[in-house]
C-alpha cells in the first residue's frame, strides 16, 4: 500500500470532561497525526494546524454522535464514555480512557454492565464513589497507552 492510498491516524478526543488533553497534542505532534477535539462548548486548543476543534451543538450524545460516525480502523478514539467507546469498538477503532486503560472488544461488556449497574444503584437514590483524582501516575499512563496506539497504528500500515 502506498503512502497515498493509506488511511491517515486519526486521534479524536471527547474533549467535554477530558483531563488529558495535552498530552493528546504530545503525541499528535511527535507522530503528525490529525487529531479532533469534539465538544459542545468552546473549548481552546493549540494553534497547530494538526488540531482542529469541532463544536457540536448542545445535546445528549451529540459530540459521541459525530465522534461515532468519524471513527474507524484507524482512529484512536480518546474517551471514558463506556457506550461510546463500545459504538468506536463496533467500527474497528482503538479506545482509550483518560486513565490510559485501553477499551477491547473483550472488555466492553463488562464495562457496560458495570456501567448500568452503578447507573441503577445511582437512581435507586445510593450515593456511589466517582473517580479517584487525577494524578501524574495516570497521566503518565495515558501518554504510554496513545504512544502505543499510535504506533501499533502506523505498525499496521495505516499513515
Amino acid at each position: 500500500m502506498s503512502d497515498e492510498t493509506r488511511p491517515a491516524i486519526v486521534i479524536l478526543v471527547d474533549a467535554d470532561a477530558c483531563p488529558v488533553k495535552d498530552e493528546v497534542y504530545r503525541v499528535a505532534a511527535r507522530y503528525s497525526v490529525k487529531t479532533f477535539v469534539v465538544a459542545n462548548q468552546p473549548i481552546a486548543v493549540p494553534r497547530d494546524p494538526l488540531i482542529e476543534r469541532v463544536l457540536v451543538p448542545a445535546g445528549p450524545d451529540v459530540a459521541d454522535d459525530w465522534i461515532a460516525e468519524h471513527a474507524g480502523p484507524s482512529s484512536v478514539v480518546v474517551t471514558a464514555d463506556v457506550p461510546l467507546a463500545d459504538r468506536c469498538l463496533k467500527v474497528g477503532a482503538a479506545v482509550i480512557g483518560s486513565s490510559g486503560r485501553r477499551f477491547t472488544t473483550a472488555s466492553i461488556g463488562a464495562d457496560l454492565a458495570m456501567r448500568n449497574l452503578l447507573s441503577d444503584i445511582r437512581a435507586a437514590g445510593e450515593t456511589t464513589r466517582g473517580p479517584k483524582p487525577f494524578d501524574r501516575k495516570q497521566r503518565s499512563e495515558f501518554l504510554q497507552a496513545l504512544d502505543r496506539a499510535v504506533v501499533a497504528l502506523r505498525r499496521a500500515g495505516y499513515g
